[in-house]
């Protein structure tokens, strides 16, 4: 499963890099080293989406990134006060959020942990309609799963809930799971 997350974040780092005339001296070779450990993929992934920094500045994206990073926190039905602030963290460290004020990410993914808290199935078809508010853009939704996978593999692993979670999100998308390993 992480070789192909490894090979559909180069290719998109590729893509990405095309489009914008080259890759400028940063090309996916740090994706491919390391015989794919986690750590290599879910740093290859923050590449290919600090590439499209610039174009993933939308109020949509905004939102679906955050619903999708509850939906990862609390894949398992339930989310510990040290767990939503691990993932508060990584959220707000990760650089391509950073184009968003630290205040309104903050605001909207403890709106989703608390919808997922006060009732899962409920709160988990609510949280899945804000992630596919961005389905017809596609470099916005495969970054939101992307996101997801960035978010779940932050500690070296992804759980089997949270790979379940990310299927989910996916097919809200119209994606295929398959595109991204999962």
């Amino acid at each position: 499963m992480w070789d192909r997350i490894k090979d559909q974040a180069t290719r998109g780092l590729q893509q990405a890099q095309g489009a914008r005339g080259g890759s400028g001296g940063h090309g996916p070779s740090g994706a491919r080293s390391g015989g794919g450990s986690r750590a290599e993929l879910v740093s290859a992934l923050k590449v290919q989406l600090t590439s499209l920094k610039t174009e993933l500045k939308s109020g949509a994206f905004r939102d679906a990134s955050m619903a999708m990073c509850a939906l990862v926190a609390a894949a398992d039905g339930r989310i510990d006060p040290s767990e939503r602030r691990h993932v508060e963290s990584l959220i707000l460290t990760n650089d391509v959020l950073q184009n968003f004020p630290a205040d309104q990410l903050r605001q909207r993914f403890n709106k989703h942990v608390d919808q997922l808290s006060a009732g899962f199935v409920m709160g988990k078809a609510t949280v899945l309609q804000e992630v596919a508010k961005v389905a017809k853009k596609p470099a916005e939704a495969r970054a939101v799963i992307q996101t997801g996978i960035v978010v779940a593999g932050a500690d070296g692993y992804i759980e089997p809930a949270e790979e379940q979670i990310i299927r989910e999100a996916c097919a809200a998308l119209g994606l295929s799971a398959a595109e991204f390993g999962i």
